[in-house]
């Protein structure tokens, strides 16, 4: 009785301690980066990160073109692990500006371009790559107008190709504009998530933090064509006279060899009436809302009824075998089980041990990791504690959760063998094997999808040093994690199986028709739930768009999970009404085969949709990441299918009354 009163101290504290931080804060804001305020004049310095292309969607250092380079030398940022695995590298830039000081500045002139760069040049402007700087951790936007439609990029272009592809021309001057907020210190509390740490501005720090925040971060590019020799006269960050982009294609900026380009920027800073916390808005709008609103909910709608539907056709089914059965005296029952035929006649055999049993505990462990890690992932997410602010953040959080949840994969895995087999011998082994599967599969795509990359010298290649911190992780946190989770597994309390299984196995009936096109088929519904969601998720990820509506992604996620237990459920019950009593797998692929359908739905998605992309190389990455992605929902699913129909057939035959 000692432990409420020593609690109570403790839970007074801790209730003072809310009180006074709510009386000194009046709100906070999560999550973001921690807001910088700027006073007039102060030095402002833009980052750029890897070229990017859709066409290609092979990332290169913004320094691999003879772009300007900053005075102190070039210097990376330091990058998390999503960053690096995401082909981002971050560096500082020559684009200096001055806090509400509008001015156009000259940066430098290139020497002679030689064929190299030339060729490099002209190849990156046809395969329409971009420029992404950042302001203050906010990527550079432009605005162009299409068949009179407003479209919004993030990034510039790094040349011009006209249409009748004649010459090419490169973007070499920047007209940007920054839009700032002013903010006066009020005793807002902020608190920060995002990539440079967490800090709070407290009541001591108003007048230090009074100035003016960036909001935007806009730019028009341009390519001008100047006197080489005029402008080897200035210095860097030399004033020039204003100019304007010119639209006659004769006054741009052609790229041949022995040619001298000069590369100049002008800055507007305007005031705007946008607050900090809201200046990603402009980045996260979502076109086609209606659209995307209204197709969610008609799928939410349609699965629910159906599954509905199911579910209730499927109890009454169930529950009025088993009154009928229950209600026979034995002789009855003997005499039912020779006249009729159906689930009750394989109680022999339903418990049998499955074909490749141990890949079966391998994958339904892996498959629980997996699903978890995308659960909380989600979860976090949707609360807003994963904002595109935070570059990397998100795959980061990924990792670490699936090197954690490895203590789940080998608890299960284990748990599993030992129900089939009746005892904790081996249970090593089959630890070793679930922490080492589906990174295994992981590591020999990668590997050869990184031998792709750096082929191509591309900045999305993973770096020999990151190879061995993914090693580290993988041997010293998630193999010891898994082994750990597979103890805990032999000492869980034991499921024994309700029936006795026969020396011999039944004979199962012929049937007119494979009993794997019905297991194929049932993925549609599953696919159903998550189709919509897909083409978002895949555009954000090939077309660069910011994928952000994480809260319609948990609700699919959900649904998903209720409508794989119930596809997997049904198709058992099916099987089993035909005296087929290998269910084992047919479970597992039940809804498992969904994985199936979104990699179709990847090719689909590469011919019409991505008819941009060009290369075999760029093909052949794409497929790579969509085989891997396909994997991991088929262990996924297949786990909620297997788990659902085992506790099923449990219950099933645990209601029988058996001699």
């Amino acid at each position: 009785m000692e432990l409420p009163t020593m609690r109570k101290p403790f839970i007074c504290w801790v209730f003072l301690s809310f009180v006074v931080f709510a009386q000194v804060s009046n709100g906070f804001y999560l999550p973001g980066t921690y807001m910088h305020t700027y006073s007039n004049g102060e030095s402002i310095n833009a980052k750029v990160n890897s070229l990017t292309s859709i066409e290609t969607e092979l990332p290169f250092s913004y320094y691999s073109l003879p772009y300007c380079q900053p005075p102190g030398g070039i210097k990376k940022s330091a990058e998390n692990l999503g960053e690096l695995l995401m082909g981002d590298q971050i560096d500082n830039s020559a684009y200096r500006f001055r806090m509400n000081v509008n001015e156009t500045l000259y940066l430098c002139t290139t020497s002679p371009l030689n064929e190299h760069e030339v060729k490099l040049l002209k190849q990156r402007t046809r395969d329409l790559y971009q420029v992404n700087m950042i302001l203050d951790n906010l990527p550079v936007m432009r605005y162009t107008s299409q068949n009179g439609v407003k479209i919004q990029w993030t990034g510039f272009p790094v040349g011009y190709t006209p249409s009748d592809g004649s010459a090419d021309y490169i973007i070499n001057h920047l007209r940007f504009t920054v839009f700032v907020h002013e903010y006066e210190g009020r005793g807002v509390e902020i608190i920060g998530t995002g990539e440079e740490g967490m800090g709070i501005i407290s009541e001591a720090d108003k007048k230090k933090a009074s100035g003016y925040e960036i909001v935007g971060f806009h730019v028009v590019p341009c390519s001008i064509k100047y006197d080489p020799e005029a402008m080897k006269k200035h210095k860097m960050y030399d004033g020039i006279s204003s100019v304007s982009c010119p639209n006659e294609l004769d006054k741009y900026q052609v790229i041949k060899e022995q040619e001298r380009i000069s590369f100049t920027y002008e800055v507007e800073f305007v005031k705007s009436d946008i607050r900090w916390p809201s200046r990603w808005d402009a980045y996260l709008k979502m076109e086609g809302s209606r659209v995307h609103w209204f197709s969610i909910l008609n799928s939410l709608m349609v699965i629910v009824f159906l599954a509905g539907i199911v579910f209730v056709i499927f109890l009454r089914t169930v529950r009025r075998d088993l009154t009928r059965y229950e209600e026979l005296d034995k002789e009855a029952q003997a005499q039912m089980n020779e006249e009729l035929s159906g689930w009750k006649l394989v109680v022999g055999d339903v418990f049998r041990e499955p074909d490749c049993s141990t890949l079966l505990c391998v994958m339904v462990g892996d498959g629980v990791q997996i699903l978890g890690m995308a659960g909380v992932t989600i979860v976090f997410a949707a609360l807003g504690f994963m904002s595109p602010a935070s570059r990397g953040m998100l795959l980061t959080g990924m990792i670490i959760l699936y090197l954690i949840l490895g203590i789940a994969a080998g608890y299960v895995s284990v748990r599993l063998w030992r129900i089939i087999k009746g005892t904790t011998e081996g249970w090593r082994s089959i630890s070793w094997s679930a922490a080492c599967f589906f990174p295994g599969i992981a590591f020999i795509i990668l590997t050869v999808l990184n031998f792709i990359l750096w082929h191509s010298n591309s900045t999305g290649a993973i770096p020999i040093s990151l190879y061995f911190e993914l090693f580290f992780l993988w041997f010293c946190i998630s193999v010891p994690l898994t082994l750990i989770g597979g103890f805990m597994g032999t000492k869980g309390e034991s499921i024994e199986y309700p029936v006795r299984t026969n020396q011999i196995p039944r004979e199962i009936p012929a049937r007119k028709y494979p009993s794997w096109l019905l297991v194929l088929g049932a993925g549609t519904l599953p696919f159903g739930t998550l189709f919509i969601e897909l083409f978002f998720i895949l555009s954000s990820i090939w077309l660069g768009r910011f994928y952000y509506v994480f809260g319609f992604l948990l609700v699919v996620l959900l649904l998903l999970i209720v409508v794989c237990a119930e596809v997997s459920v049904v198709l058992t019950y099916m099987h089993l009404c035909v005296e087929d009593w290998r269910w084992w797998w047919k479970a597992f692929y039940a809804s498992g085969s969904v994985a199936l359908y979104v990699f179709l739905y990847s090719i689909n998605y590469l011919v019409f949709d991505l008819q941009s992309l060009s290369g075999p190389v760029s093909a052949t990455l794409y497929l790579g990441y969509s085989l891997l992605m396909a994997i991991a929902i088929m262990l996924s699913t297949g786990t909620i299918g297997f788990l659902m129909s085992f506790y099923f057939v449990h219950y099933l035959f645990s209601s029988v009354k058996i001699d």
